[in-house]
Parts: C-alpha cells; sequence; structure tokens
C-alpha cells in the first residue's frame, strides 16, 4: 500500500501544516466518507463543520478561509494551501496506480501497413491497425482494437484507447490523448432533399481534422470532419465524454467542454470557453472568448465575449434565474387571482 506522511504531502504542494508530520496518509477521500488514513479537502466554508466529525486524518483547506474557523482537533493535521482542488488534484498524482499499458513494441496481431511510417518507442497493441501513409510519432501508445486510417497523422507522446478511430487525413497534435471509442474524422451530417423529391441526398464531406497540441477527449465523443475544409480543435482544450462537435467547427485553445455537449455545424468556440453538460450550440453560432454557459443551455444566437449565460434560449444567467424563479410562483397566482 502506498502511503506518504502528512508532512511529505505538505512539502509537495507546498501547504503550512498544522498539527503532527509523521501521520501517515494511505489514500483520499471525502469528508463524510473518509477514514482514519486518509486526506481530504475544505474549499469553502459550507464544509468546515463537516472536519470535527470525519474519520480522516488530514485535511487541505483553502488559505482564505479565516483560520480560526476551522476547529483544530487532537491527533489530526490540516495543511494551508493557496487552492485545495490544486493541491488535492498534486496529491491525487501521488496515489494514483500506473495505468495499465500493453507491453511495448508492435503486438503480432496488429497491421501496419508498408508505407505507414513509426517513430521511435512506438507501441501499438493487440488487433489494432494503421493504415497507408499514415505517420505516427515519437512515445505514442496505440492500446488494443485502434484503427488509425490512411493518411493519418498522429503527433508525438499521443495515447489512443481501445476502440478509438482515427480516419483519413485527420492530424492530431502532441500529447493528445483520446479516451475509449472516441471517433474522429466521421463524415459530417451532410444531407439535402433531392431535386426529384425522392428522399434525402448525401453532401460529400471531404475535410478533415485537425486538433492541436495537449488536447484530451473523452470516452465515446465524436468529432466530425469538415465538409470542405478543417474541424479545428485548438491547444490544451478539454472534452468530457459523449460530446457531439459537429463538421466545420472551430475550438479555441484552454475550452473546457462537459459530457454531452453537442456543437452544430460551422458554430465558431473562443478560448477559454466553458461549456456545461448538455449545452447545445446551434449551427453558425460564435461564442466569444472567456464565456461560460451553464448546463443545460441551448445557444440559438451568438454568444458574446466574457459572459456567464444560461437557460433555453441562452441569456444572461441572472435573468434567467429570475425567469425561473417567476415561472415557479405562476400556480400560486393562478390560485390566487384565478383563471
Amino acid at each position: 500500500m502506498v502511503s506518504f506522511t502528512i508532512k511529505h504531502i505538505a512539502e509537495q504542494v507546498g501547504g503550512d501544516l498544522d498539527g503532527p508530520g509523521e501521520i501517515e496518509i494511505t489514500g483520499v477521500d471525502a469528508l463524510d466518507s473518509a477514514g482514519s488514513g486518509d486526506l481530504s479537502f475544505i474549499t469553502r466554508g459550507a464544509f468546515i463543520k463537516k472536519w470535527a466529525s470525519s474519520q480522516a486524518a488530514a485535511v487541505l483547506v483553502n488559505r482564505d478561509i479565516p483560520a480560526d474557523a476551522v476547529e483544530i482537533v487532537a491527533g489530526k493535521a490540516i495543511v494551508w494551501v493557496d487552492s485545495a482542488d490544486l493541491a488535492m488534484a498534486m496529491v491525487l498524482e501521488m496515489f494514483a496506480p500506473p495505468v495499465s499499458r500493453p507491453a511495448s513494441g508492435i503486438h503480432a496481431t496488429a497491421v501496419i501497413d508498408a508505407t505507414a511510417k513509426l517513430g521511435e518507442r512506438v507501441t501499438v497493441g493487440a488487433w489494432s491497425y494503421v493504415g497507408p501513409d499514415a505517420v505516427v510519432g515519437d512515445d505514442c501508445v496505440i492500446h488494443e482494437r485502434v484503427s488509425l486510417a490512411a493518411d493519418a497523422v498522429i503527433g508525438s507522446s499521443c495515447e489512443l484507447y481501445t476502440g478509438v478511430v482515427i480516419r483519413e487525413r485527420c492530424v492530431l497534435g502532441d500529447r493528445v490523448v483520446c479516451h475509449p471509442n472516441v471517433v474522429i474524422g466521421a463524415d459530417g451530417f451532410g444531407y439535402r432533399p433531392r431535386p426529384d423529391g425522392q428522399g434525402l441526398m448525401k453532401i460529400p464531406q471531404i475535410g478533415s481534422v485537425e486538433i492541436g497540441d495537449d488536447v484530451e477527449i473523452g470516452a465515446g465523443t465524436c468529432v466530425d470532419r469538415g465538409k470542405f475544409a478543417a474541424t479545428r480543435i485548438g491547444n490544451q482544450t478539454k472534452i468530457d465524454n459523449l460530446c457531439q462537435i459537429g463538421h466545420n467547427v472551430t475550438i479555441g485553445q484552454c475550452c473546457v467542454i462537459a459530457g454531452q455537449v453537442g456543437i452544430g455545424g460551422s458554430a465558431t468556440v473562443g478560448d477559454f470557453v466553458q461549456l456545461g453538460g448538455q449545452c447545445g450550440l446551434r449551427d453558425h453560432v460564435n461564442v466569444g472568448t472567456g464565456s461560460r454557459l451553464a448546463a443545460c443551455s441551448a445557444a440559438l444566437s451568438d454568444v458574446p465575449a466574457g459572459v456567464t449565460w444560461g437557460g433555453t434560449p441562452a441569456q444572461d444567467i441572472r435573468e434567467t434565474i429570475r425567469g425561473y424563479a417567476m415561472l415557479k410562483r405562476l400556480p400560486n397566482l393562478v390560485k390566487k387571482w384565478g383563471k
């Protein structure tokens, strides 16, 4: 079992220790469920009252919380840090078990086209496929049953988990992580009525996908290829599970996109945007740099830079909250004033 003294943890996270430094920490957990060897954390005042009754041996606390508000418990330790969230992330890295990866090298069942180019120290797992003229950079790890189609380009130090599909001519930058069953470069959703009125005609999707460096894409997410240009995702953007990125979408750098978000074709998302879970963006909508959309919002028109919007249709979050509050009053108003 991995363990660290709380003094060592405090040093690693740059914290100030109150309490015995020799306490052995064997895991991390929430205050409600922590055991006697666990480290927990407090990010805001609402959690302070849980500390005294928690079984946790130590706690990370934000420095902006008043020191006299956090009870000193005998035999336990407090570590004061600038951000308990970030400090906990560092601690989790200390306790994280090694990621299960295929054995180094090319598995005997993998199929590598003769024209494909693999860099140094590349790992390719069982039953994976690397197609004609595909390029895989140094130190990449390709897990089992991954498919790289013709002319796909993968940068260095990427990791593609089980079931990932990278279609033709798509490009991934360095240190990109694609979790299981991500599909990059499927056809965009483009159809038009046939001139004779007999059904629908598929519009060819001949573009590609271009993904920047340090991007992480969650399980089951699909990023469609452009109709004639590229769908683009900027450096350091993080996308959660089960998201749909339509054709010719442009997403900036350092964006955070939560689960089940759907972005319609040709929409543009600026840098540092945050999209809550199940947000929907209509096709051709522009979301300005630094804006945030609350969960389940529907952006039907352009969103200015630097705002926080919510609701359907999305608008200033304060107006949305006021509207919800008024709706909750309607039943009583109907009872009072009649039909």
